[in-house]
């Protein structure tokens, strides 16, 4: 079986682990340090913690906003449950709206027709690592004065008409999970456009403590500062993604070219109406993160998944969207309320995409889905 992702992971990042491993094994060691300098040169973004997670990215930039409850946040419901349960932790409410046709990001018309005198927060995600109509929802956010949590977790890599993702929102949250494209196992990012959130954020991630200022010599003692908790990945994760990060642009630009290979495989097939492929407008620049294909109805997405199963390609499907979900009828949503999402999910399929993907394999998955047809 082609497996739909595997990590690639190299005697770099092995050597980095064992390093961290006879050094220090906790969170903000050495390797931490290294792999923060790195993000922010590689994502050219100025301000920016490690974390755990992009979940527990999430919840920090959630606390951040300093949510009441009752506040409102504007999300996709095509996206990932952490989206949305972030919020949740901090009782806020949620407004889930729909996606574009095109992009599959949410629809920022609907977000701002969404927007109500409790509308506190917008959180776009960047599906497929390409990014959401950025200045659109910043233009919202302005107008009703509302803070701007971008899921990030796909795109480290991409960019909007030349920006670096995130740059444009308050607080944006990456992943380094096995999944995407640069991996630490489990891990992730919060980048922050207020520098004077930095010294919260860090007390939040630290259990509550001040307890990086004693590492950086800015007090001879820590203590109990707020509510907090324990978001600092292990430095043994950290030197894995140190080697990641070193191998940016080589990995970037494999998964590139195996995302242009699918995608100039499949036009035939798109332009005989048998799938739809990604659309990539012209002011993103992707990671190739994900390679996925719409086809024309639910029935047909699971007979073509079935039948690449029969072939040895582990190909998969995305999120159930949330409105969908059981929280989501908990919380008043029904079939047919967001149409868009409702047809895009129920008819994508993810094609593998990993650095380590042969050119044989690679062919065989194409031959697979042409067959099919």
């Amino acid at each position: 079986m082609i497996p739909f992702c595997k990590p690639t992971v190299t005697e770099l990042e092995s050597r980095y682990m064992l390093q961290a491993a006879t050094d220090r094994i906790c969170g903000d060691g050495p390797f931490t340090k290294k792999a923060t300098e790195l993000l922010k040169e590689k994502l050219k973004l100025e301000t920016m913690l490690l974390t755990t997670s992009c979940t527990h990215a999430l919840e920090l930039a959630a606390m951040l906003c300093e949510l009441q409850p009752g506040d409102e946040v504007i999300l996709p419901s095509f996206t990932f449950a952490s989206t949305a349960n972030a919020f949740m932790l901090s009782k806020a409410n949620l407004r889930l709206c729909d996606i574009s046709e095109d992009t599959l990001n949410a629809n920022s018309r609907h977000m701002n027709d969404l927007v109500t005198e409790r509308t506190k927060v917008l959180a776009p995600i960047d599906y497929a690592g390409v990014s959401c109509e950025i200045d659109e929802i910043k233009a919202i956010a302005n107008k009703h004065n509302l803070l701007i949590v971008q899921d990030s977790a796909q795109s480290v890599g991409s960019s909007y008409k030349g920006r670096a993702i995130g740059a444009d929102a308050d607080f944006a949250c990456f992943s380094f999970h096995e999944t995407k494209n640069y991996v630490m196992g489990e891990g992730g990012a919060i980048a922050i456009k207020d520098i004077n959130l930095l010294d919260k954020c860090e007390i939040l991630r630290e259990k509550g403590t001040d307890r990086s200022r004693l590492f950086r010599g800015e007090v001879d003692k820590y203590s109990w500062q707020s509510i907090g908790s324990s978001y600092l990945p292990s430095d043994i994760l950290a030197a894995m993604l140190c080697g990641q990060l070193e191998r940016f642009e080589e990995i970037k630009q494999k998964r590139l070219s195996i995302f242009s290979y699918y995608f100039n495989s499949f036009e035939e097939l798109e332009k005989a109406g048998k799938l739809r492929r990604p659309v990539i407008p012209s002011y993103c620049e992707h990671n190739a993160h994900i390679f996925y294909i719409l086809l024309d109805s639910e029935e047909q997405r699971d007979n073509l998944l079935s039948f690449l199963r029969t072939k040895g390609v582990g190909a998969v499907f995305h999120y159930v969207p949330l409105h969908l979900s059981k929280v989501g009828r908990e919380i008043g949503y029904q079939p047919g309320d967001l149409p868009v999402t409702e047809s895009a999910a129920s008819r994508l399929l993810r094609l593998p995409l990993f650095y380590d993907l042969t050119e044989s394999e690679l062919e065989h998955i194409v031959a697979s889905v042409n067959a099919f047809f």
